[in-house]
C-alpha cells in the first residue's frame, strides 16, 4: 500500500524515496529489487482431496454411516451376515461425500479471476531508455509510462499528468472517471481522493502520465482484495447449521438407543455378541435418515432451475434455501436500485419555475432552445457498430444526447446548421467546456457549458438569487446540476478560444441523475412488508445518497447515512449496536464493506450483499448470499458469488427471495416426513426387542424403507408450490430451530402413530396371524410402514386442510409414489425376490390388516393438522 506521504511530497522526494531518477532504474537495481517478490496475486493454500474427503467424512451423521458399515463388513467377513448391508450403506456414504465435494469444487475461484486482470505488458523507463517489458517483472521504483487505453500494472505516484482521467471503479464503485494530477495534495486514505496516485488493475480513460511504482502484487490495493478473498470464508448456511444440529440429535438418541438395546439383548435376553452387533447396526441404520442429505441437494437443484427462469443464477447449490433466510439485502445503487443511464429530468429557463423533462418536446418550446444549447456544447455520440449502437463519451453528456432523442434530433442535426468551427475542451480547473459555431447569419454563436459559479455570465442580485435557489432545488433532489450560457459574435476570436473570457447570456439549468427503477421502488416495499431490510451502498456524496434513498423508500426520517470515513471511527461493538438504524453507506472501502457484513451476521442476521467490482468481491463472498451483476459485474464478483442476476435488477432478488422461502419449506417438509419414521423405527427396535419378540426388522429392509418408502417420494416433494403467503411472514432467524413453527410437536405425533401401529401389526402378525412366525409379522410390518408412510405425505406435503388440489398440483409425486408403491409390494410378495430380503406370504386376513392400517397414519396425522390449525387461528385472534 502507498504511504500516504507520497501523496504530499514532491516528484523529487518521490524519486529520492525509492531510490530511483528520472531515467528509471539500471538492469542491476532492477535484478537485486526483484529478489524481494514479484508482480503478482497470490493465492492462499487450498486442502487436497485427503482432506476433502476426510473432512466431510467427520460429519456425525457420516461416522454414523461409516461405523455401520465397519460393522457389517465385519460381520459379513465373519460369515454372521451377508455383504448387502455393507454395500448398500457403504454405496450411501460415498454418495453423500460425492455430492458435497462437488457443491465444494466451484467455489473458490475469484482469485483466479482477480489475477486474470494482472497486465501482461508494461511500457517502462530503464537506464534512461523506454522500453516494453514483462508486467511481472515491475519492481518498485520503476519509472510506467501510461496511455489512453492502458491498464495500470502496479500502484504508483504520478509524476506526470496530461488530460489524464482513470476509471476506478472496479475499486471504489464510482462509475465517473476519475481527474488525476501530478501536484502535491492533501494525504488522504480514501482511494476516490488520492488524485496524484494510480492503482493496479484500473484503466486509463484519456490522457497520459510518467508514474513511479510504488507497490507491487500484493503491496497493491488490488492485492489487499486479493489478501481479503484469500482470508475471507464462507459461514455455513443457516440450513447446514441447523441440519448438523439435527444431525447430532439423532446420532444422540441412536448412541444411547444403541448401548440401550446392546445390554437388554445381552444381559437380559440371551443375545450373543454377534447378534448385539447385528442390533447395533440395524438401529444406526433406522437412526440416521440416509436420503435426506439427498433429497436436500434435489430440492436445492430444483431451487437452482427455478431461480434461473426468473433471472437469478445460482452458482453455489446450497445458497438456495439461504436466499430464503435473508432479511438484509445491501444493495449497490447503479444499475441495481438505478437504471444505471444518466438521465435529464428537470429544467429551468430564468424567469420561469423548474420544469419536469418527461412530456414531449417541440421545437418552439424553451426546452427545445435550452436543449439546443446544451446538445452543440456536447462531445458525446451515439454511433452505430456492426449493427448495435454503441455509446462514446462522458455519461453526464450521454444523459443531453438521450434527451435530444426525444426530441427527435441529434448533436449532427444541429451541427448541419450550426457548424462547429472551434471549441475550448472541458478543463478541471475551469470546470467549463465551450463551442462555437458558424450561424446561417454569418454571425458565431459561442455556447459555454459547465458548473453555474464558473460560468462567466453577469447575473442582477434578482436573478443571482433565482439561480442559487432552482441550484439548491435541484441538489436537494439529489441532482447534478449542469448550466450553459450563450452569446453572438461578429466575428471569430483571434488566438485560442477560451471559455473563461467571453461574457455570456445564462440560457438555464438542467437536473441530471441515475433515475430510480420503478420497479425497485415496489420491490423495496415488497421486502419490507417481507421483514428484510434494504440497505445502500453507493460512491455518491452523503447528502446526494440520502436523497435518492428515500426516494426510493429505503431511509425514513430516523435512519442515518454515514461516509467509510466515519466508518472507521466506530469500533466493532459501536457498529454491532448501531448497525439497525444506518441505511446508506456512502464512499466505503471493501474492509468497510466486510465489516458491515459482519456487524449483521453478528446480531443473528442473514445478510444479502450486491456488487459488480473488484471491490465488492471480498464482501460478496463474506455475505450469506453473495449477489454479482451479471451485466456490468466483473469476473472477480461473479466467481466470489453465490448468486449472479443475469438482468442486474433488484426485484430479481425479491423474487428469488420468494423462491428461496418455498424451497426452505419444502425441505422442512421432507424433515418431517422422514425423521418422524426414524424416530419410529428406533423405538419400535428398542421396544420389540425389550419384549423379547426379537428384531422387528432386519437392516436390509430398514434400508428399503428408509432409500424407497421414504427416499424416492422425498425427492418429488421439493416441487410443492408455494403456500401462497411466502412474502407476508418474517425471514426465518438463522438460530430458530429446525423443529420451531409446530414442527416437533407434528414429528412426536408422527412418531408416536407409527411406533404403536407398528408394534401392533407386528404383535399380531407374530402372534395371532401365524404360529409364532417372525417373517410372517416383518413382512406385515414392512408392508405398513412403508405403505403407509407413503400414503401420509399428501397431509404432510400442505399446511393447510386436504382438498382436492392436494393430490393433483404436483403430478410428479403422484407417478414417483404409485411407481415406488408397486416397487415395494413386489419386493414384499413375489416369490424369489420377497426370499432374498427376507419375507414371506400373507394370508388373505393379514392383507386387510394390512390395508385398513396403512391409511391410519394419514386419517391421525390430518386430525391433529385441523387441531392444530383451530388452535392458531384462535390464539391470532385473541
Amino acid at each position: 500500500m502507498i504511504l500516504l506521504a507520497n501523496q504530499d511530497s514532491s516528484n523529487e522526494q518521490v524519486l529520492a524515496y525509492y531510490n530511483t531518477s528520472e531515467k528509471g532504474l539500471t538492469a542491476a537495481e532492477v535484478t537485486t529489487r526483484q529478489q524481494t517478490g514479484i508482480n503478482e496475486l497470490q493465492e492462499g493454500k487450498k486442502d487436497n482431496i485427503f482432506k476433502q474427503i476426510g473432512h466431510h467424512l467427520s460429519d456425525i451423521a457420516s461416522l454414523v454411516l461409516l461405523f455401520a458399515v465397519i460393522l457389517s463388513t465385519y460381520l459379513a467377513a465373519t460369515g454372521h451376515e451377508s455383504w448387502s448391508q455393507p454395500l448398500i450403506i457403504g454405496g450411501i456414504l460415498v454418495l453423500n461425500v460425492s455430492i458435497s465435494i462437488y457443491q465444494e469444487k466451484s467455489a473458490e475461484k475469484a482469485l483466479a479471476a482477480l489475477k486474470d486482470m494482472n497486465v501482461r505488458e508494461s511500457t517502462v523507463i530503464r537506464d534512461g531508455i523506454r522500453q516494453t517489458v514483462e508486467s511481472k517483472d515491475l519492481v518498485v521504483g520503476d519509472l510506467v509510462v501510461l496511455s489512453a487505453g492502458d491498464q495500470i500494472p502496479a500502484d504508483g505516484r504520478l509524476l506526470t499528468a496530461n488530460n489524464l482521467t482513470i476509471n476506478e471503479s472496479i475499486l471504489t464503485g464510482e462509475s465517473e472517471p476519475v481527474e488525476k494530477t501530478n501536484d502535491e495534495i492533501k494525504p488522504s486514505k480514501e482511494i476516490s481522493e488520492r488524485y496524484n496516485e494510480a492503482f493496479s488493475g484500473t484503466g486509463v480513460v484519456q490522457g497520459n502520465a510518467v508514474m513511479v511504482v510504488t507497490a507491487i502484487g500484493m503491496d497493491t490495493e488490488l492485492g489487499s482484495i486479493a489478501g481479503l478473498l484469500n482470508q475471507t470464508s464462507k459461514k455455513k448456511t443457516p440450513l447446514q447449521e441447523k441440519l448438523d444440529t439435527l444431525s447430532k440429535r439423532l446420532t444422540t438418541v441412536a448412541l444411547i438407543g444403541g448401548v440401550l438395546i446392546f445390554i437388554i439383548g445381552f444381559f437380559f435376553r440371551g443375545f450373543d455378541l454377534s447378534s448385539g452387533l447385528i442390533m447395533g447396526v440395524s438401529l444406526a441404520v433406522a437412526a440416521v435418515p440416509e436420503t435426506l442429505p439427498i433429497i436436500v441437494t434435489i430440492s436445492l437443484s430444483y431451487g437452482v432451475i427455478k431461480m434461473s427462469k426468473k433471472n437469478a443464477i445460482m452458482r453455489r447449490v446450497n445458497s438456495v434455501e439461504t436466499v430464503g433466510s435473508i432479511d438484509v439485502i445491501a444493495s449497490d445503487k447503479t444499475g441495481t436500485l438505478t437504471q444505471n443511464q444518466m438521465t435529464v429530468t428537470k429544467y429551468w429557463v430564468p424567469k420561469n419555475a423548474p420544469e419536469s423533462t418527461s412530456s414531449e418536446v417541440s421545437e418552439d418550446s424553451k426546452e427545445f432552445q435550452l436543449m439546443r444549447f446544451m446538445g452543440l456544447a456536447t462531445d458525446a455520440q451515439i454511433k452505430e457498430v456492426d449493427g448495435e449502437k454503441v455509446e462514446m463519451g462522458d455519461s453526464t453528456e450521454l444523459a443531453i444526447i438521450h434527451w435530444m432523442e426525444k426530441a427527435n434530433t441529434t448533436r449532427f442535426e444541429l451541427e448541419k446548421d450550426y457548424p462547429r468551427v472551434d471549441e475550448d475542451p472541458f478543463d478541471s480547473n475551469k470546470k467549463l467546456m465551450a463551442t462555437l459555431h458558424k450561424t446561417p447569419y454569418g454571425k458565431y454563436l459561442l455556447v459555454v457549458k459547465g458548473a453555474i459559479d464558473r460560468l462567466p455570465v453577469q447575473l442582477t442580485d434578482e436573478q443571482s438569487k433565482q439561480v442559487q435557489s432552482v441550484n439548491k432545488q435541484f441538489a436537494q433532489q439529489a441532482l447534478r446540476v449542469l448550466s450553459v450560457g450563450y452569446t453572438l459574435l461578429d466575428e471569430k476570436p483571434n488566438g485560442p478560444l477560451d471559455a473563461t473570457q467571453i461574457p455570456v447570456k445564462l440560457a438555464g439549468l438542467i437536473g441530471i441523475i441515475d433515475p430510480p427503477r420503478p420497479a425497485a421502488i415496489t420491490a423495496i416495499k415488497k421486502a419490507k412488508n417481507a421483514g428484510i431490510t434494504t440497505l445502500m451502498i453507493t460512491g455518491d456524496h452523503p447528502e446526494t445518497a440520502k436523497a435518492i434513498a428515500t426516494q426510493m423508500g429505503i431511509c425514513e426520517k430516523n435512519d442515518r447515512v454515514i461516509t467509510g470515513s466515519h466508518l472507521r471511527n466506530l469500533s466493532d461493538e459501536e457498529l454491532q449496536k448501531n448497525i439497525e438504524n444506518i441505511k446508506v453507506y456512502a464512499r466505503v472501502s471493501p474492509e468497510d464493506k466486510i465489516r458491515i457484513v459482519k456487524a449483521w451476521q453478528a446480531n443473528d442476521s442473514t445478510i444479502a450483499m450486491t456488487g459488480d467490482g473488484v471491490n465488492d468481491a471480498p464482501a460478496i463472498k463474506a455475505a450469506d448470499v453473495g449477489i454479482a451483476m451479471g451485466i456490468t459485474g466483473t469476473d472477480v464478483s461473479k466467481q466470489a458469488a453465490d448468486m449472479i442476476l443475469t438482468d442486474d435488477n433488484f426485484e430479481t432478488i425479491v423474487s428469488a427471495v420468494e423462491v428461496g422461502r418455498t424451497i426452505y419449506q419444502n425441505i422442512l417438509k421432507a424433515v418431517e416426513f422422514l425423521i418422524g419414521v426414524n424416530f419410529a423405527q428406533l423405538f419400535m427396535m428398542i421396544f420389540a426387542v425389550a419384549m423379547g419378540w426379537g428384531s422387528p426388522l432386519l437392516a436390509e429392509q430398514l434400508l428399503l424403507i428408509n432409500v424407497l418408502a421414504d427416499g424416492i417420494p422425498g425427492f418429488y416433494i421439493c416441487r410443492e408450490p408455494s403456500e401462497g403467503n411466502n412474502m407476508e411472514k418474517a425471514p426465518v432467524n438463522r438460530k430458530t430451530s429446525i423443529f420451531a413453527d409446530g414442527l416437533a410437536q407434528r414429528v412426536t405425533f408422527r412418531a408416536v402413530v407409527f411406533t404403536v401401529l407398528t408394534l401392533s401389526i407386528f404383535s399380531i402378525g407374530l402372534f395371532s396371524l401365524s404360529n409364532s412366525s417372525i417373517t410372517f409379522a416383518r413382512t406385515m410390518l414392512f408392508l405398513v410402514l412403508a405403505l403407509g408412510s407413503m400414503i401420509d405425505i399428501y397431509v404432510i406435503k400442505t399446511r393447510s386442510k386436504l382438498t382436492s388440489q392436494t393430490f393433483t398440483n404436483n403430478m410428479p409425486l403422484n407417478i414417483g409414489l404409485l411407481a415406488t408403491m408397486l416397487v415395494v409390494v413386489a419386493i414384499a410378495t413375489l416369490p424369489g425376490l420377497r426370499e432374498v430380503f427376507g419375507f414371506t406370504a400373507l394370508s388373505s386376513t393379514a392383507w386387510i390388516y394390512v390395508i385398513i392400517s396403512i391409511f391410519i397414519p394419514s386419517i391421525l396425522l390430518e386430525i391433529n393438522k385441523r387441531f392444530s390449525l383451530r388452535k392458531e387461528k384462535r390464539t391470532v385472534q385473541s
